[in-house]
C-alpha cells in the first residue's frame, strides 16, 4: 500500500480528498480586467510597477480573449486589476464562463444578481485609521464603506492585508468583519512603497503570525486560514525549501523570462498566464514584472506553492494532512467545494486539531 492510500484508511480525510477530486483539477490564469482604479493604495503591486501602463482594447479583445482562454481549457479565473468591480459587465463575462473569484476594494458592490455564487475578496488594511491612510489618503472611511456595501453578503470575505507592525489591531478588525456577516481571510503586507518601521516585512511576521493563529482558535468558523499554512507564508518556508522566484509556482509559462526557471526542476502550473488588461501580453507573475520575491508574501501565490508539492507532505500523516487541508480551504474559499453545507472552517480546524493531539500524544509516550 502506497503512502498516500494508507493515508486515505482515515474517513475524514478521504472525504475531503475526494470532494477535491470530484471538483476537479484546476487550469488557472489570472487576468487585470481593468487598468483604471479609484484608489491609490501605497504599496500596491500594480501602480507600483507601472502594470496601468497598457494600449487600451476595445471589448471586442475581450470577447476574444474569453474565446481563446476556453478553447486553451481555462477553467478558473482569479479578475483582479486595476479595480474589478469599475467593469461589472466584464466580470458577468467570466463569471459565465468559467469558476472565478474577484479581488476589490469594496467601494462599489458587485451585484448580486446573475453573480449569485462569485467569491469576493474585500481589501482591508488595518482599522479605519490605518485603513485610510494606506488606502486613501487619510480622507475617505473606506473599511465603513466596504462593510455597508457588503454586509451579510454570503460571497463576501475580507482579504485583510497586515502589516508586521501592526498585529495588536488585527482582533478589533476581524471582530468588526465577522460582525457584518463575513468571514476573513488573511495577506501579509510587502512595503513595496518603501514605508519602512511598522510596515517592513523585513522585520518579520512572527506577531502577526501569532495572534492569527489566536484568531482562528477564537473564530474557527469564520477564519480562512489554518496555522500551518499560517506558518508557511509568514516563514516563506516549505520543508527544505524557502521561498522566492526559484520555487514560485505561478509563473505565466509563454513569458520568455520565465523559460530557465521551468528547467531547475521545481514544480509549477504548467497552465497558468498572469494577463495584462490589454489581454493579450503577460507579466512574469501575478504580482510582479520586476520586483524583488523576497517582498512577497501574497497568500494566492503560497497556496500554489504548497498545492503543487504534494510530494513533499507525503513523509507523514500529519504533513499529508497540512496539504489536504491546505489544498481543501483553496477550493473552499472559491466555492469549488462545501457548497453542500456538509463541511465547513470548523470542519477543517477539527481535522488539523485531532492531528495536532495525535501527534502530541504519541511525543508524550514514546
Amino acid at each position: 500500500m502506497t503512502k498516500l492510500k494508507s493515508y486515505l484508511q482515515d474517513s475524514v480525510l478521504n472525504k475531503l480528498y475526494n470532494e477535491i477530486r470530484a471538483a476537479g483539477s484546476i487550469r488557472s490564469i489570472s487576468v487585470d480586467l481593468t487598468h483604471v482604479c479609484n484608489l491609490r493604495c501605497k504599496g500596491c503591486y500594480y501602480f507600483e510597477e507601472g502594470m496601468d501602463a497598457i494600449n487600451v482594447p476595445d471589448e471586442k479583445a475581450f470577447d476574444e480573449f474569453i474565446l481563446n482562454e476556453k478553447e486553451r481549457g481555462t477553467n478558473f479565473v482569479t479578475i483582479v486589476g486595476g479595480e474589478p468591480s469599475m467593469v461589472i459587465p466584464r466580470i458577468k463575462k467570466v463569471y459565465d464562463n468559467f469558476k472565478c473569484n474577484v479581488a476589490t476594494n469594496g467601494l462599489i458592490k458587485i451585484p448580486n444578481e446573475g453573480l449569485e455564487n462569485l467569491p469576493i475578496g474585500i481589501s482591508i488594511w488595518g482599522e479605519r485609521e490605518t485603513d485610510a491612510a494606506l488606502r486613501g489618503n487619510g480622507k475617505r472611511d473606506l473599511f465603513g464603506e466596504a462593510l455597508k456595501n457588503y454586509k451579510n453578503d454570503s460571497r463576501a470575505f475580507w482579504y485583510y492585508t497586515v502589516a508586521p507592525g501592526y498585529a495588536n489591531q488585527i482582533e478589533k478588525v476581524v471582530s468588526t468583519c465577522i460582525e457584518n456577516g463575513n468571514a476573513v481571510l488573511f495577506n501579509y503586507y510587502s512595503d513595496l512603497s518603501g514605508l519602512g518601521n511598522k510596515h517592513d516585512y523585513k522585520a518579520g511576521f512572527d506577531e502577526v503570525r501569532k495572534e492569527i493563529d489566536r484568531m482562528i482558535e477564537k473564530y474557527p468558523d469564520k477564519i480562512l486560514m489554518t496555522p500551518s499554512f499560517n506558518k508557511v507564508i509568514s516563514e516563506g518556508k516549505l520543508f527544505d525549501e524557502s521561498w522566492g522566484y526559484e520555487v514560485c509556482t505561478n509563473l505565466s509559462t509563454n513569458h520568455e523570462s520565465n523559460f530557465e526557471r521551468f528547467d531547475n526542476g521545481n514544480p509549477y502550473n504548467p497552465h497558468f498566464r498572469a494577463y495584462n488588461a490589454d489581454f493579450s501580453s503577460t507579466r512574469r507573475c501575478c504580482t510582479g514584472v520586476n520586483r524583488d520575491c523576497d517582498s512577497c508574501y501574497d497568500t494566492w501565490e503560497h497556496f500554489s506553492w504548497v498545492m503543487v508539492n504534494l510530494k513533499k507532505h507525503l513523509n507523514s500523516k500529519e504533513d499529508f494532512t497540512n496539504w489536504l487541508t491546505t489544498m481543501y480551504l483553496f477550493y473552499f474559499i472559491n466555492r469549488l467545494v462545501g457548497q453542500d453545507g456538509e463541511t465547513n472552517m470548523i470542519d477543517i480546524q477539527n481535522v488539523l486539531k485531532q492531528k495536532t493531539d495525535i501527534v502530541h500524544h504519541q511525543q508524550v509516550y514514546v
